[in-house]
């Protein structure tokens, strides 16, 4: 990604993140084009970067539109998550075919990146994704990971990690510690517990960052 679409994204996804553009508010080439003084092509570029995060929806002929999410759906999906996810967590601890080193260096990994950079949200949240489904696929179902590639909301997950202070990283990232132990103890009760805990606080999180009553921005 050259210097002036790199510019163009990381201002247009901080507007998205910190809400001073709207859920299904429509972002225009042109406009957004001359707000930020440059030409259409790095903007439409940017665009298709933020689709692919997850943020904007991509219309032919009508533009991009930030994407949203209903309070309630929010809801819906982390009680799917913990439900689904916390039992992921039990069978993994049940298992002993679980990578307990790739999570352990994933949780390393997450804790180098916010200690090197202040705005590392997108590569923490891919990181943290890809430990979360470790544990999916190491509860040996093939069911489980489907089931959760389908309930999980990536730009949900950006929105929580953007919004994450200090204390609230670090207690994900106690948590993540926390889960791998109880694994690699084969304590599935402790690790289903520590599953829940966690994207409950995750939710939490959210709520308290909720734009308006009735609807929270989806991209993350």
């Amino acid at each position: 990604m050259n210097q002036a679409i790199r510019s163009v994204y990381e201002q247009l996804r901080e507007q998205i993140l910190t809400g001073e553009f709207a859920d299904g508010e429509w972002l225009r080439e042109a406009r957004l084009a001359t707000a930020l003084g440059t030409s259409r092509t790095p903007v439409r570029d940017a665009l298709r970067r933020l689709h692919g995060d997850g943020l904007v929806e991509l219309s032919p002929n009508r533009g991009a539109q930030v994407t949203g999410l209903a309070r309630s759906d929010v809801a819906d999906i982390f009680e799917l998550r913990a439900l689904l996810e916390g039992f992921a967590a039990r069978k993994a601890a049940a298992s002993d075919d679980t990578d307990v080193a790739h999570l352990t260096s994933l949780c390393e990994a997450m804790e180098a990146v916010a200690a090197k950079r202040v705005d590392a949200s997108n590569e923490i949240t891919d990181l943290n994704m890809e430990f979360h489904t470790a544990v999916h696929q190491a509860s040996g179902s093939m069911l489980l990971p489907r089931l959760l590639e389908s309930v999980i909301a990536i730009s949900l997950v950006r929105h929580t990690f953007h919004h994450y202070d200090e204390q609230e990283l670090a207690r994900s990232f106690t948590q993540h510690r926390e889960l791998v132990r109880a694994i690699t103890a084969h304590d599935g009760t402790w690790a289903e517990a520590v599953m829940v805990s966690h994207l409950r606080a995750a939710r939490r999180t959210v709520d308290s960052v909720a734009r308006t009553p009735r609807r929270i921005a989806a991209g993350e």
